[in-house]
């Protein structure tokens, strides 16, 4: 037992990821665990290995592990590549360098494209090395859709296009751990061979599963490649998939709560679970400019729906500002990584969030910025509130009807 005074009222986990769990995925988690190999079970693998195909918007398969995002990542580079094959990658964030640093760590060769950490991919800037690539040794091009130690979102549509534009034959690779569920995102359409996306942030579920969706090409590509692989290997998984079972012990009680994920999405409806996203992102971001401090992301085309990442004043420490929050407000803020730690603090706005929540975090933002003594202008709680409350649609119906 703690010697710390209890707290009142609920913990502020207003992190890009993991997100809260809400009470109706957490009661569906708490359910007696299955026969793995059992008929209810049976039913519980198709039911959603069919659901999570409609947030990829795919007809291809999408496979289901008992691992975190990273595990995703190995499987999509593992299933599909040989040892020296190169790969193009594009470091937007910190979650693009771990990615190209398990390319090299497997033995691919990685050529990374550079950024200030302040924009998203560019498709021209990928265009061009594929075309300058004329023997075709790219195999792979690797993007984070949502980087999420930046706020910046990349559009994937624009990379399918460079990549046709070079009529280059490389595998498309996209991360869409904090974008999945959050933005939109269209495998099928924009000609994504695997997308790799996890569980614990806008699916509201807690770390413990990744989701792969796979091409035709990217499974032709798997028949030929040479890296070893046995846990994440894609083969003993669509077999057993085929009928809705697991080729190992699979995580039951994470299933259980996929499935009421998906009802929940279904229910709100996907399209808008992304206009809530994109509202509640933009009613930050009104904050963060009254405040007359600087967003990370640049490029108003690339913000994030999923996280504001927000620049502190010269001669302030962001971390000692997240603890002052922490200590006196009870609300955890996303810290910095990397080239960026100390310089940047992270607002989450994903998974199941709502106006009320947002407000009471930027509320904690503004209160702790009087107390960290951090040089900002009043009012970034009244412009996300105006805005919110402008285009609230209970609001507009009423406006309406007067």
């Amino acid at each position: 037992m703690s010697n710390e005074p209890r707290r009142p009222g609920r913990h502020f986990l207003q992190i890009p990821g993991p997100t809260p769990v809400p009470e109706r995925i957490l009661s569906a988690m708490s359910r007696q665990i299955l026969d793995h190999r059992g008929l209810e079970f049976q039913k519980l693998g198709k039911r959603v290995l069919a659901g999570v195909k409609t947030l990829f918007k795919t007809n291809n398969h999408v496979i289901i592990y008992p691992s975190s995002g990273t595990g995703a990542w190995e499987a999509a580079l593992t299933n599909t590549l040989s040892p020296g094959d190169k790969v193009l990658m594009c470091e937007t964030g910190q979650f693009a360098v771990l990615w190209a640093g398990m390319a090299q760590k497997l033995g691919l060769t990685p050529e990374v494209i550079m950024t200030d950490w302040r924009v998203a991919v560019d498709g021209n800037t990928i265009e061009a090395k594929l075309k300058a690539d004329k023997a075709h040794e790219i195999k792979a091009v690797c993007v984070v859709h949502n980087e999420t130690s930046t706020g910046c979102r990349s559009r994937i549509d624009e990379v399918r296009k460079a990549l046709d534009a070079a009529k280059h034959p490389a595998l498309l690779m996209v991360d869409t751990i904090s974008s999945l569920a959050c933005t939109d995102l269209r495998h099928d359409e924009w000609g994504i061979d695997v997308t790799v996306s996890g569980s614990q942030k806008g699916m509201m579920l807690p770390p413990g599963l990744s989701f792969t969706a796979i091409s035709d090409k990217a499974l032709a590509a798997s028949k030929t490649a040479k890296l070893p692989r046995s846990y994440f290997s894609w083969d003993d998984m669509l077999v057993n998939n085929a009928n809705g079972f697991f080729p190992y012990t699979p995580a039951t009680g994470l299933l259980y709560g996929l499935a009421e994920a998906i009802d929940m999405i279904n229910e709100e409806g996907l399209d808008n679970v992304f206009v809530r996203h994109e509202r509640l992102a933009e009613a930050t971001r009104r904050a963060v400019r009254a405040w007359g401090l600087d967003i990370q992301c640049r490029d108003a085309r690339f913000y994030s729906p999923a996280v504001t990442t927000v620049v502190m004043p010269e001669g302030h420490n962001a971390d000692n500002f997240r603890k002052i929050v922490l200590d006196n407000f009870n609300m955890s803020l996303g810290t910095g990584l990397n080239k960026v730690a100390g310089k940047v603090f992270r607002i989450g706005h994903l998974g199941d969030t709502n106006e009320l929540t947002i407000m009471g975090a930027l509320a904690g933002v503004e209160m702790g910025f009087e107390l960290a003594r951090v040089p900002h202008k009043k009012g970034g709680v009244n412009a996300a509130m105006s805005y919110l409350a402008e285009t609230s649609a209970a609001g507009l119906k009423l406006v309406a009807a007067e």
